[in-house]
């Protein structure tokens, strides 16, 4: 999941739960705790392309190191406050929980940004270095707009009901913030409307106008009666925690139909299956993507579950075994990314007079994509079966090119061992 949207969570959970008892250091140390683990991403500046695969979702994102983190987190922001003391007058009389609750406050936000990456299709090693085992739960896409408002939604209301010094005026300044919030809302679903309907996700324009008029009744409802400026903000943001809760659930058991039909697909042609998932597919948890991995190639399908026919697969083969796949299979590069991917497929084909291997992820697309999926690593031989480049393709509108991990020359073959 993204960032941003993991401090969303953890401000909300922070306002909700924490900050009426304990104060704006208990909401900041739980929003820290909730964006900390992605702090790994300072690995990709080692110049290693693989450093998303080794490093990212790993020691931070785990549940075994998370007391450790969690504690040097809470020390961090108690040693913040005399600074922030010094340099904001307003608060200047911020205090700091107790040592031992802040550190719990942390802990939280912590699993929270965990316990969110363990349901996307990314996954992550929630239990290293005990285990590298990827956790995915495929509940949720990597970046859920749905998911993302739930979150946010709940913390903007309060602002827009909050008491000002004048109270005649608060009607119309919270007249004034709904109509903002409710006009960025309805630019923002309209845009992400247009932007998956190019990308040819399932966001139909209906729906659109639908989610338009709850952001209506969510932004302008507390008006009627004032009710909205009587509500605490931690009742908004608990009920948002709620609404959290529940979004998770329901996607939970829309990829619970979905995994059995993909899995009743796999029973009925006696598919000899290694790896079987249902895939969340942007922006609504109706639409999945179903696959079989097989010992030779991979079955996909687009599920509606809002339909009762069963899905139709389509069969990508891998390419017949030949000498170049042998010996991709030998870089340490390709095994560490056969161990990161879920749902790849081999291509092996001749291109401008070197014969090119591909390993093309397709845990994060839809089928629809006709170039090689994200996450594809390729492999470069000449003729005589020695490596000229490896690295990851990358993709644009209207471009398209590879990050390459070694300059282009020859990596010679091992050395073939002597026979006994």
């Amino acid at each position: 999941m993204d960032t941003i949207t993991h401090g969303i969570a953890g401000a909300l959970i922070g306002k909700g739960y924490f900050s009426d008892r304990y104060g704006k250091v208990a909401t900041f140390a739980l929003t820290l705790g909730a964006v900390f683990p992605d702090s790994d991403v300072v690995a990709n500046l080692t110049g290693d392309p693989l450093a998303i695969v080794k490093y990212h979702r790993g020691i931070t994102h785990s549940f075994v190191a998370l007391p450790f983190f969690a504690f040097l987190l809470a020390i961090l922001t108690r040693a913040l406050i005399p600074w922030v003391r010094r340099r904001f007058p307003r608060w200047r009389d911020i205090q700091s929980p107790p040592l031992g609750m802040l550190t719990v406050v942390c802990a939280i936000g912590i699993a929270s940004h965990i316990l969110l990456d363990g349901m996307t299709s990314f996954g992550t090693r929630m239990w290293y270095p005990i285990s590298s085992t990827r956790v995915a739960w495929d509940w949720l896409f990597i970046v859920d707009f749905s998911f993302t408002a739930i979150l946010l939604i709940p913390q903007i209301i309060p602002w827009v009901y909050s008491r000002g010094p004048d109270a005649a005026r608060d009607s119309a300044r919270s007249r004034s913030r709904a109509l903002r919030m409710w006009a960025v809302f309805t630019a923002s679903t309209l845009a992400i409307w247009f932007l998956l309907r190019v990308a040819a996700y399932p966001f139909r324009l209906w729906t659109a106008v639908l989610l338009i008029a709850v952001l209506a009744v969510l932004f302008f409802a507390p008006a009627i009666g004032h009710w909205g400026f009587r509500v605490r903000r931690a009742r908004w943001c608990q009920a948002g925690v709620v609404a959290m809760v529940a979004y998770i659930l329901a996607c939970a058991l829309a990829h619970h139909a979905a995994m059995d039909r993909v899995k009743a697909f796999a029973q009925a042609k006696q598919v000899a299956v290694d790896r079987v998932a249902a895939l969340p597919i942007p922006p609504s948890f109706w639409d999945w993507g179903e696959a079989i991995r097989t010992p030779d190639g991979l079955y996909e399908a687009q599920l509606d579950l809002r339909r009762n026919d069963p899905p139709a697969f389509w069969w990508v083969p891998d390419s017949p075994p030949d000498s170049f796949i042998a010996r991709a299979w030998t870089l340490p590069s390709v095994q560490l990314y056969w161990r990161f991917a879920r749902f790849p497929v081999i291509r092996s084909f001749e291109q401008n007079g070197h014969h090119i291997v591909d390993f093309g992820e397709n845990r994060f697309s839809d089928g629809r994509r006709q170039s090689p999926q994200p996450f594809t690593w390729e492999v470069v031989f000449d003729n005589s079966g020695d490596v000229l480049d490896q690295g990851w393709l990358t993709y644009g509108m209207l471009q398209q090119r590879m990050r390459r991990l070694v300059p282009q020359q020859p990596v010679p073959r091992p050395p073939a061992k002597a026979k006994s």
